[in-house]
Parts: structure tokens; sequence; C-alpha cells
């Protein structure tokens, strides 16, 4: 049975702040962030976007009346949950409109947990062939103004529909993964922002790949040569470069050539947005799909995705005729096309911006928000959403 990526949805804020001005407002040279690390634009989340309502945006222009009845498991990876009990998945399951015969879980695994999703859906699918699950990965990556990770941050969502036949990707059967107890990112309970070992998890980072690398090798019997690109989880656009330029001499100088260069397609998406941590690796596939115009159907496409802490796995797929024809490309354009830039004061403002703790209820001024879906407030301390489409 062939299983995999059905439908692929994005979604992220409509504010963002260029990464040049930051870069200068902090006495940097620009060049350390538009080149050293490879970002050009950073999304900021205003209050009324938090990861649930980043996720049903995400999922809201993908699904229609025949996937919503077939969906009966909704797996959301995150590491920017709201409620140390409910589910995000819940909440998503709800805005959207889904059958209420379905299950829906969170899972957690710093940058790993949508890929976590995607596995557990596979072998869902495999059990109940005519079932659809919805993946979310959906984050916002804070580390604090004036920190070493600030021009890391970012926010966003990817939904991704797996199924039986899917029209966009065949996710191959082996994978290679691997687990260690590490200290290279983590944010304990008590705090609001990442702690983060930056040299050591770029260590990391790249350890996990050479040897993940080497297991499916191994597996598989596949080569560079096999692989028309190969699409990594994206901290920032720099990192999977790093990791890719230590297998590069396996190939011939026409593989490295190929995958050098749609490695750079795939990061489109991500240079403009940020880190999205579990999200990461499924927007460089996406950037790669919708901006790579000529990538033919049958190509064997690797999948990177890394969690600190620290779980690391390779995997790939084949891209399915006409593929092109199921990816939301203009929907897509038009969302980057519409954001608004902040200048750095208005970003520092916004990111300064946080929930009472102690007040039972709390109005959010949605109107200023052009989503579809957004975090309206708290009632009873209990979050409300609004689904404008809804009304």
């Amino acid at each position: 049975m062939k299983i995999g990526i059905d439908k692929i949805g994005f979604y992220t804020p409509h504010l963002y702040v260029d990464m040049n001005k930051l870069a200068v407002s902090r006495n940097v040279e620009p060049e350390k962030f538009t080149i050293g690390i490879g970002q050009e634009k950073m999304a900021i989340p205003p209050l009324t976007q938090d990861a649930v309502s980043l996720a049903a945006n995400a999922a809201l222009k993908i699904l229609d009346d025949d996937d919503k009845e077939k969906i009966d498991f909704v797996i959301f990876g995150t590491e920017s949950g709201i409620d140390h009990s409910k589910s995000a998945a819940v909440y998503v399951h709800q805005l959207l409109g889904l059958k209420p015969q379905a299950r829906a879980i969170e899972l957690k695994q710093a940058c790993y947990g949508a890929t976590a999703g995607i596995q557990m859906a596979k072998g869902h699918i495999a059990l109940h062939p005519g079932s659809k699950v919805l993946v979310l990965g959906s984050d916002i990556a804070r580390y604090g103004l004036n920190t070493s990770g600030e021009a890391t941050q970012g926010a966003g969502a990817v939904a991704l529909l797996i199924s039986a036949d899917p029209k966009i990707m065949v996710l191959e059967e082996h994978n290679a993964y691997m687990t260690a107890d590490i200290m290279d990112f983590w944010r304990p309970i008590y705090a609001d922002k990442a702690f983060v070992d930056g040299k050591f998890s770029n260590e990391q980072y790249i350890a996990f790949f050479n040897n993940v690398w080497r297991q499916y090798k191994e597996k598989t019997g596949l080569e560079l040569q096999d692989y028309e690109a190969i699409c990594y989880h994206l901290p920032y656009t720099k990192m999977g470069k790093k990791a890719l330029r230590t297998i590069l001499d396996e190939g011939t100088v026409v593989d490295q050539e190929r995958i050098m260069a749609n490695y750079q397609i795939s990061t489109a998406y991500n240079r403009v947005v940020g880190n999205i941590y579990t999200g990461s690796l499924y927007l460089s596939l996406l950037s790669l799909l919708e901006q790579k115009e000529n990538l033919e159907a049958g190509s064997r496409i690797g999948l990177y995705s890394y969690g600190s802490g620290a779980v690391g796995e390779f995997f790939s797929g084949i891209l399915q005729p006409n593929y092109r024809k199921h990816l939301q490309i203009d929907q897509h354009t038009k969302l980057f096309s519409e954001r608004t830039e902040v200048t750095v004061p208005e970003y520092e403002a916004i990111f300064e911006e946080t929930l009472p703790t102690n007040d039972r209820k709390v109005e959010l001024e949605i109107d200023q928000d052009p989503a579809t879906i957004c975090f309206a407030g708290i009632t009873d301390n209990k979050r409300q959403y609004i689904n404008k489409s809804a009304k």
C-alpha cells in the first residue's frame, strides 16, 4: 500500500521584521544575519496568534468535505503548547469542524514532533486504509530580545494530510533514527523562552545526521546519486547546509551541483519566516515543491528531521504524477505578499506583550489580525478562539 502526503498547507503571521534592520539595531553587521545564518525576514506573531490558531489556519484551506469526513485522527506536534493537559489537537479539531468520531492528541519532542506524527499516521493508515490523518507542526520560536538566539526566532505552522494513494508524495518504507539524552536546547516548564547551547546543538545536529544517513544507506542501498534533493529541519537556513556539506563528496560533481542547488531552493520560505520548530522541515519541503517548477514526478526527496534533546530521523519520499496540481502555490504566494513589515521598536513591543496570569477574562483585538482563525482571549481561564468564516 502506498501511504504519504496527500495535501500540504502552511500559515505564518501577517507581521515580520527585516533582518537587516534588526542587525543594525543590535550593532551587528547585517551579513551576520543574512549570510552567516541565512535569514532575511522573521515572522512576528501578534498576541492573537498562538500554536493552535496558526495550525488551524494552515489546515483550513486544504481540507474539503470529503477530507473532513475521512479524517479520524488529528496529531499535533508542537513545543509551544498552550495547556499542560488538554491537547492543542482538540482545539483544532473543533475549529475545523471535523467529525467527532476521531482521535486527537499532542506530541512533544522538540522539533521532531511532527515527524513522529507522520510515522504514527502511516501506521494508522496501514490499519485503516480508508481513513485520513491530519498532522500538524506549529510553533512560535522565542529566545528573547538581544539574545544570541534572537535572530533564529519565527512563527508558523504546516498542516499535512496523510492518506493512502497520496497525491503529492509517497513515503518510502525505510526509516533510520536515533535518540540520545543531551542538553543542547530545552525549555523548562517555568520558562517562557528557550535555553540553548548553540555550538553544542550545531555539532549534535550534524552528528545525528551523519549517523542516520549512514544507517539509511545501509538499510536501503541508496546513495547520494539516488536523490534529487535533501530537505532539512532548518532552525536557520545555514544549518542544513553545514550538514549537507559533510556528505557531498559521496557524489559526482553533477550530484553535488544538483543537491546543493535544490537545497538553496528548499530554504526560500524558511529564509523569510524564520524558525518554526516542528514545521521547519516541512516548510523546507514545501518551498522546494512550490519554488522548483521543473522538479519531476518520480524524484526521490530525502528528509532529515532533528529535535533537540535529542531525536534524529532520516526518511524519503517519491513525488507523484501531477503533484504540482495539488499544491497551494497561489495561496502561499498571496500570504507572503500581503504581510506587513514592522519596525524594530514595534517588533520589540509586540514581543513583550503577554497575557495576564491572574485575570479570568481577557479580550483581544482580533479585528487587527487578518487571519481567519484567531485567539480571541480568555474567559474563566478558558482560551477562546474565533473562526471568522463561521460567523
